[in-house]
């Protein structure tokens, strides 16, 4: 089969390598489309380590061509695919939070991912797609899952006022989910106006942007009182304090976005004075695959809205190079296979 191969950082091509042979409780997988993350990016560019050769990409949505199917996983069914695997033996998979697996990894990073003709995963790691939903949308719904993962981690309840800072794809997702959770505010706050634009035509009650002022909006916004979640989705330690900042009293910070390694000033003080909960989240769990496809299926979250490119799989240095590049308008971009 056909693969695009990172052999080390940014060193990437085209290349033919053995067809692959799903063992038991696999499933061989035509790979039809795949999202390109931020983890992509940084795979790519060597900050996140990997097992070089690697096939990138986690975001995948294929079909059923062989393996070990059954009555209810047949040939033909399209299905998205759980990057995230696990041992399912250890003290972390038994309590629940197979997500945390010290023994498991992310395709495209520990193993092969979407990035080529086909993949293999197991039977269980798969979820169907219904009749009717958009193949291309099917591979956003990935990267929905782990906000929804964040959103009840957090804790987001109907009647919260809710702050996302940064209104990139994944902001863009958390202001869509949080009115679906039925939070009584929502506000984005971005520098970018076309995202803020956006952001209001996705849902959104009010759109802001950094600095100052952002405060002060937010504390007339509530009476005085804050927001009571503040999740960040930029990835600037400047932008977590900003978060800590805006958060009321007793409320609740939740870190979405990756940060760097290394020392930090934070605002500590006001981190203990206001009694705040910060919130880690990472990845998502199964559960999570099955509740984003009936969001997206039932029209509550629009993320056909957020793909602005799709390109050839075959351009995916091409496309990595776009993405690391500053954009105005550009959100998600889908590699086609077909």
């Amino acid at each position: 089969m056909k693969a695009m191969i990172l052999e080390s950082p940014k060193e990437m091509s085209l290349n033919t390598v053995s067809d692959l042979q799903p063992k038991e409780g696999e499933v061989l997988i035509k790979n039809t489309h795949a999202g390109i993350c931020g983890t992509d990016t940084k795979i790519y560019q060597g900050k996140i380590p990997a097992n070089y050769p690697v096939i990138m990409g986690h975001e995948i949505v294929g079909e059923v061509v062989g393996g070990d199917t059954n009555e209810d996983i047949k040939n033909g069914m399209r299905v998205l695919v759980d990057p995230v695997f696990f041992c399912g033996e250890c003290f972390q998979c038994k309590i629940g939070n197979t997500n945390l697996c010290p023994f498991g990894g992310l395709m495209g990073r520990e193993t092969n991912g979407g990035f080529a003709e086909y993949c293999v995963a197991k039977k269980n790691y798969i979820y169907p797609l219904p009749t009717g939903f958009d193949s291309k949308v099917g591979a956003a719904v990935q990267v929905l899952t782990t906000v929804l993962h964040a959103q009840n981690r957090g804790g987001i309840i109907k009647g919260d006022t809710v702050v996302i800072l940064g209104l990139g794809v994944t902001g863009l997702m958390h202001i869509q989910l949080a009115k679906a959770k039925g939070a009584k505010l929502v506000i984005g706050v971005s520098r970018n106006q076309h995202k803020r634009e956006v952001a209001l035509s996705l849902g959104a009650d009010l759109v802001i942007s950094h600095g100052d002022e952002a405060k002060r909006i937010i504390l007339d916004a509530t009476d005085g009182v804050g927001a009571d979640a503040v999740i960040e989705c930029v990835g600037h330690l400047s932008v977590l304090a900003e978060a800590i900042d805006l958060a009321r009293l007793g409320g609740k910070i939740i870190p979405f976005a990756i940060y760097p390694s290394g020392t930090a000033e934070l605002p500590f003080y006001d981190f203990y004075f206001k009694e705040l909960e910060i919130i880690n989240v990472r990845a998502a769990k199964g559960k999570d695959f099955e509740e984003c496809i009936k969001l997206v299926g039932e029209k509550q979250v629009d993320l056909a809205a957020l793909i602005t490119h799709s390109m050839p799989y075959t351009q995916l240095n091409e496309a990595l190079t776009m993405l690391m590049e500053p954009s105005d308008e550009r959100l998600k971009v889908i590699m086609e296979m077909s």
